[in-house]
């Protein structure tokens, strides 16, 4: 649906669901929808307590940021939104109180209530409301007005606004009727014992007993309890036991449903509010003789298999269209085996909360930054929001987590003169009395709430000073580079480091986990828009093979508007990995599994032919799931045999599965190498006794014969045409790549090669001649037309910076669900001997050989590119030419989706342009 048909669609009532299915009450009348609408964009000046006059000379659609489509503005020009809505409305008890509630308005508001001006908020991620019974009218229209000013000052907490502008309102609205007295808010703190401690708020209307009942779980977990109350707020405990408590996991997603009833007062109904909590304990633990921790989920370690979200919607910006499209945002997490999200530099909205505390997903949440120098009013803002925050979404079990800050963004005085991120050229100007606010900011959130994990600030600078969590982002290419720095890092983490801590703070034994990794900066000028799987498989086993290490958060759920790193395409579309074609059944889940098998090695391996090789490996369990059982170490090695499969070997190990960590398998795997060119996967399955696969892994192997024309299980003598060997060729655009081993034309033309076939002496009489080669479509990028055009990467990237990702060198689209074909022609001294649908221009994990022989590991050349196995049988009327003349002219004709062709060190296939003759 096009960002305009969306648009229509939502002027019926966007978001109709309750805002707040942690905090809900049944009688509410939701305000999303059409508003009259006026945007002033002249200098900023003072509100004042008078309602704003004048017309409203256009509409637009609440709950969406005026900044974005679905607003039905689209204009992201900082300044005043004013808002307008006639309501009419009147509680189904009379003397019920009525609340006016906004979910989110950036950045300063002020609203009027017909006429009366009612009251202000400042800060752009928190929730708030105003009781307007006083001057609502029940028998009448009422008129609100909500004045919304946004003019992105420096002390503003704004994080990543730069991908889409957050302006104005852009959460949901809403009216709620309450009694007289009512419940304004109740904390759950749980213990897997299944004790339950709540502290609630209670609004009184006047003084006098009131009783307090809890049900939850259909009326299964009963307590009620009395409390004298004083007029007006009263600040209440107690406490309750669950018995047979079933604890929330993301594999067991357990919410007690239910209600909270407040009665017995001079209230004029009872107040009762549906809400849910979840049994669980997170926190941090030493296992048997280490001296570092590992994180903990009701008592037992959890891997943290995670990503970053930056929770963007290309039309809706930070402001889903839908809820089904929040419950989905999970689901496509769970799909993938993670367990963990980081909602990156920005509170989620409490609907997508909700599903992750319904459906199962961990989080860690960030307090939203400021980016100018942090004074005394960007603290004092931040503050503010930082407590409206927490205090709004203390009851989701989902979060685990909260960090306070991300890569010193806002910590640096004058940053502009410094850096913003990990430039260490740059006086980092974080200052020390900067630090003693951070430290404090950790600890008045670990003193709010006791129950979760604080990071003081997630780092790319080295640069913590009081945490619960030890963790580091780095973006880093290639296998050996990445290999070393995961090393050292767990080198240098042990209690009393000064590593990764800043001006004499030490660590501890908190938990190491790295919070951002990926390869979208570790490349020069980035990586473009380039695949992901290779540089994924390797990050994980060397992740998982450091028992001190306890998870990763990578970059990122989704692609965003200049970073294209991600599981998926900004659309929702799957990008395509191709573990599965190396080892069956396998996908991305196979690398988050929390039992693991660690390939301790490259992701691919140069052999010889017939050679025995050791592959080494390692058990990881962070989960008791298999404790004290056997499982199978189940092996497989196969290859390519020019378009047939073939399984070399295949064996297992027993193995006594137990403890939890990383651990050496005592013997590592042998296995003896095809006696021929090949490709060949080492596959790997651990299989418990029901033959369940727990997890699968691979690596691979360029397997060489030193053989001019190459070995093949196959009759005949082979002779090999290098790729960029060609004579001439008629493209418009051409050029080779992967140091020689590819070449590429575009948009219309054909390669022409002169082949010789072997003299009479050679080869007696020629009675059947074939050939193979390997070849996919060539989708013309900008940089291959006009020429690349690479920029340095600084921070107006974190602003929304455009990428113009084409024009980048290390460019080359990752297989995707978009398609871009081609269809050749082979002709054999111009007459044509075959037609092949080239159905892609793909780049992942198959294309083994095309990342293997990259040149520069932090550049990339066509990497992981690979095509299609075109295979031609000579027609008898043209060998029986070719048998005389013993040379003809091979052409490769594309239209206008292009070809690449690949030779012995490109693709998936070991071979140039292969001619088998007999």
């Amino acid at each position: 649906m096009t960002a305009q048909a969306l648009t229509s669609a939502l002027k019926q009532i966007p978001r109709p669901e309750y805002p707040r299915p942690d905090w809900e009450r049944g009688e509410w009348l939701n305000l999303n929808g059409t508003w009259d609408f006026r945007l002033d964009t002249s200098a900023e000046a003072e509100n004042g307590f008078e309602a704003p006059a004048g017309d409203f000379d256009s509409e637009i659609i609440v709950p969406f940021s005026w900044a974005s489509p679905l607003s039905g503005i689209g204009r992201g020009e900082r300044g005043t939104g004013l808002y307008k809505k006639s309501v009419t409305w009147a509680p189904a008890v009379s003397g019920s109180r009525v609340f006016l509630r906004f979910g989110a308005v950036d950045y300063r508001s002020e609203v009027w209530v017909n006429g009366a001006h009612i009251g202000s908020h400042t800060g752009g991620y928190g929730d708030f409301e105003f009781d307007v019974t006083a001057v609502w009218r029940t028998d009448a229209a009422n008129t609100i007005i909500v004045s919304a000013t946004d003019y992105d000052h420096d002390y503003q907490a704004r994080g990543k606004q730069g991908y889409g502008e957050i302006r104005g309102i852009w959460q949901p609205v809403w009216l709620e009727a309450r009694s007289q007295s009512y419940i304004q808010s109740a904390k759950f703190a749980t213990a897997i014992d299944g004790t339950i401690s709540v502290k609630a708020v209670i609004v009184a209307g006047e003084a006098g007993e009131a009783s307090l009942q809890f049900s939850f779980a259909d009326g299964a977990v009963r307590h009620a309890f009395t409390a004298a109350l004083v007029e007006g707020e009263n600040e209440v405990s107690t406490s309750f036991v669950v018995s047979d408590p079933q604890l929330w996991s993301p594999e067991t997603p357990h919410l007690y449903e239910g209600t909270i009833t407040l009665s017995g007062t001079a209230a004029v109904s009872d107040d009762v509010v549906s809400t849910y909590f979840g049994i669980r304990e997170v926190g941090t633990a030493l296992f048997g003789d280490r001296n570092y921790r590992w994180i903990t989920l009701n008592g037992k370690p959890i891997y943290i298999n995670g990503t970053l979200d930056q929770s963007y919607h290309q039309t809706g910006y930070f402001t889903y269209p839908t809820d089904d499209e929040m419950q989905d945002e999970i689901y496509l997490l769970k799909r993938l085996g993670l367990n963990f999200v980081r909602i990156h530099i920005k509170p989620e909205e409490p609907r997508k909360l909700y599903w992750a505390d319904k459906l199962g997903m961990l989080v860690m949440e960030d307090m939203p930054c400021f980016w100018g120098n942090p004074d005394e009013t960007a603290r004092a803002s931040y503050e503010s929001e930082s407590r409206e925050i927490i205090e709004r979404d203390y009851n989701h079990p989902s979060i685990i987590s909260w960090v306070m800050f991300n890569e010193t963004w806002g910590l640096k005085t004058n940053a502009k003169d410094s850096s913003l991120t990990s430039q260490s050229f740059a006086p980092h100007n974080y200052l020390p009395e900067t630090q003693e606010w951070v430290r404090g900011m950790y600890r008045w959130a670990k003193q709010l709430d006791p129950t979760r994990i604080v990071e003081d600030n997630s780092p790319c600078n080295y640069d913590h000073v009081e945490s619960d969590l030890n963790t580091w982002h780095f973006y880093i290419n290639g296998y050996e580079q990445l290999r070393a720095h995961v090393t050292e890092i767990v080198e240098k983490t042990y209690p009393g480091s000064g590593f990764n801590y800043i001006d004499g703070n030490v660590q501890g034994d908190a938990p190491l986990m790295n919070s951002e990794c990926g390869n979208v900066w570790g490349f020069t000028n980035g990586a473009g828009d380039s695949d992901l799987a290779w540089h994924y498989w390797y990050m994980m086993n060397e992740f998982r093979r450091h028992d001190k290490m306890c998870g990763f958060v990578f970059t990122e759920f989704r692609d965003v508007t200049n970073e294209f790193n991600g599981y998926y395409r900004l659309n929702g579309t799957d990008k395509h990995f191709g573990y599965e074609e190396l080892v069956p059944g396998m996908s991305l889940a196979d690398l988050h599994t929390p039992d693991f098998i660690v390939v301790d090695g490259p992701p691919c391996k140069t052999v010889q032919a017939g050679e025995q090789v050791a592959v080494s490996l390692l058990a990881s369990s962070f989960s008791d799931s298999y404790h004290g059982q056997q499982l199978t170490l189940a092996w497989e090695l196969t290859y390519d045999n020019l378009g047939v499969r073939v399984t070399g070997e295949r064996g297992g190990v027993e193995l006594a599965w137990g403890g939890y960590g990383v651990k050496p398998i005592e013997a590592p795997i042998v296995v003896n190498m095809p006696k021929q060119d090949a490709v060949a996967v080492l596959a790997i399955r651990l299989v418990d006794a029901a033959g369940r696969v727990v997890t699968r892994n691979f690596t691979t192997f360029d397997v060489r014969s030193g053989v001019d024309g190459g070995v093949y299980e196959a009759e005949g003598q082979f002779l090999q045409v290098p790729v960029t060997g060609f004579e001439s060729h008629s493209f418009p655009f051409q050029w080779n790549s992967i140091q020689e081993g590819k070449t590429s034309g575009g948009s219309e033309g054909e390669f022409v090669y002169d082949v010789e076939l072997p003299s009479v002496e050679e080869q007696g009489a020629i009675h059947h001649i074939e050939i193979a080669f390997e070849a996919s479509a060539k989708r013309l990028l900008a940089r291959n037309v006009e020429g690349a055009r690479d920029r340095a990467h600084g921070i107006d990237f974190m602003h929304g910076a455009n990428a113009n990702v084409e024009y980048n060198s290390n460019t080359y689209y990752m297989t995707d669900d978009e398609l871009h074909p081609s269809q050749i022609a082979v002709s054999i001294d111009g007459e044509q001997v075959g037609v092949f649908m080239l159905p892609d221009d793909p780049a992942d994990s198959r294309g083994v050989l095309s990342w293997q022989y990259q040149e520069i590991y932090n550049k990339l050349d066509d990497a992981g590119s690979f095509g299609y196995l075109c295979r031609i049988a000579v027609p008898s009327r043209i060998a029986i030419k070719l048998n005389r003349s013993r040379s003809f002219k091979l052409a490769i004709a594309a239209d206008r989706g292009g070809v690449a062709l690949y030779g012995r060190n490109a693709g998936r296939y070991p071979f140039d342009i292969l001619v088998r003759v007999k």
